[in-house]
């Protein structure tokens, strides 16, 4: 028999223990032998739980537990996920986790540990929550050359702009909606600003591309500037959604990007709403594949921890294609500016002003004070440079 630990009982903590004990049969048939949660690392008290006898409060009871084989790390933030995580892997213990946040910060260096150590760290419910995206990446899809990797990866901001499309609801109310639903924090930032979804293309692009991605090297922008006169405008083109997105240039650099982008009705993201997220791949051998589901959420995200869990207790070594090397720098990554495609832009001014600098294909809007419309085919610094000889009021890339 192989014992389990969970670290933190939070929404995904809790529902990885309820998931295990619903499930426990399946769970043990599949891994190929008989399973138990020895342990729950929580600082809090739960008098209540039907499990109070399994939590502790120190690690080291779970560090220095040879029975322990296995640990779901569901606790969230760098610290202290990190050092105790890297005490487990020291010990040789799988450690598999929901962190988006400290994948992303040092991933790299917890995979090297756990080669060192003979063991695993898996991270499937760290991006889209059940939706399963890292095993693909890594193992259906790892014959193809990936071109790139495009997305909806935060649930909370697709859902603000859902209501914004499709109830003409102000950016305010419809994050007060989400706040109220549950699907937005008190304080929102790391949704509303982006931080969330590009921790998640980080490690989307560290996996396919093979070098860690640091968030701080990663151009980000998030939703709080999206207007709902924007939204109307595009309407009968595409939606506006929150994209994140890695893809590769001819030069051979990667332009890993958060930001708001205009998604034309003819891609399959567009349809993409309320609080659900998809994933786009796009590769020589099979063109195009879409991973779709819900993003967040106790047990989908349980869901994604606990097959990590049963995938460890299969293996007796490392999986390497599911690891990538630390980057000393950002050399082959592209700036921003570089990304290239047809933009939208709404600007105070005549047709006649926007004819005079942009290369028009489309106009969606035009009046004697406000002009909107579509540029042909640009990069994102040659379409910043140009609207400073006008009155810009909003500028977005247009999917491609």
């Amino acid at each position: 028999m192989s014992k389990f630990a969970v670290l933190g009982h939070g929404v995904v903590g809790s529902g990885v223990v309820e998931l295990f004990y619903k499930n426990k049969a399946k769970i043990e048939k599949t891994a190929g032998h008989e399973l138990d949660i020895k342990y729950i690392l929580d600082i809090r008290e739960f008098p209540d739980s039907p499990y109070k006898d399994k939590f502790v409060k120190n690690i080291d009871e779970i560090v220095n537990d040879s029975e322990v084989t296995t640990v779901a790390e569901c606790m969230g933030g760098v610290e202290p996920a990190f050092t105790f995580t890297k005490q487990c892997l020291e010990k040789g213990k799988n450690v598999c986790t929901s962190n988006k946040e400290l994948v992303a910060a040092k991933g790299d260096i917890l995979f090297e540990i756990a080669k060192k150590n003979k063991c695993n760290y898996f991270f499937e419910a760290s991006v889209g929550g059940a939706i399963p995206i890292i095993r693909p990446l890594h193992r259906c899809l790892a014959g193809n050359d990936i071109t790139s990797v495009s997305g909806i990866l935060n649930g909370t901001t697709n859902f603000i702009l859902t209501k914004m499309i499709d109830e003409g609801m102000a950016f305010d109310d419809a994050l007060k909606l989400a706040q109220k639903l549950g699907y937005a924090e008190a304080n929102p930032a790391a949704d509303v600003e982006g931080h969330d979804a590009c921790r998640k293309i980080c490690i989307i692009s560290s996996l396919v591309y093979g070098r860690h991605v640091y968030p701080e090297n990663v151009t980000t922008k998030g939703i709080t500037d999206v207007k709902l006169d924007d939204v109307k405008i595009v309407r009968n083109m595409g939606a506006i959604k929150l994209i994140g997105k890695v893809e590769k240039l001819e030069n051979g650099k990667i332009l890993p990007f958060v930001m708001p982008m205009v998604v034309p009705n003819d891609s399959l993201l567009s349809s993409v709403n309320d609080v659900f997220n998809a994933v786009m791949v796009e590769g020589d051998g099979f063109d195009k594949v879409m991973f779709y589901g819900r993003g967040a959420g106790k047990l989908p995200t349980a869901s994604a921890v606990m097959g990590d869990m049963i995938d460890a207790e299969r293996h007796d070594d490392t999986i390497l294609s599911q690891c990538w090397e630390s980057s000393a720098d950002n050399s082959f990554l592209a700036d921003s500016n570089e990304l290239k495609a047809q933009m939208y832009v709404r600007i105070n001014g005549s047709l006649a002003d926007a004819k005079n600098v942009f290369d028009i294909s489309d106009v969606l809007e035009d009046s004697n004070n406000e002009t909107a419309f579509v540029t042909n085919e640009i990069t994102l610094g040659e379409a910043n440079k140009l609207s400073e000889k006008l009155d810009v009021v909003t500028l977005l890339p247009i999917l491609k």
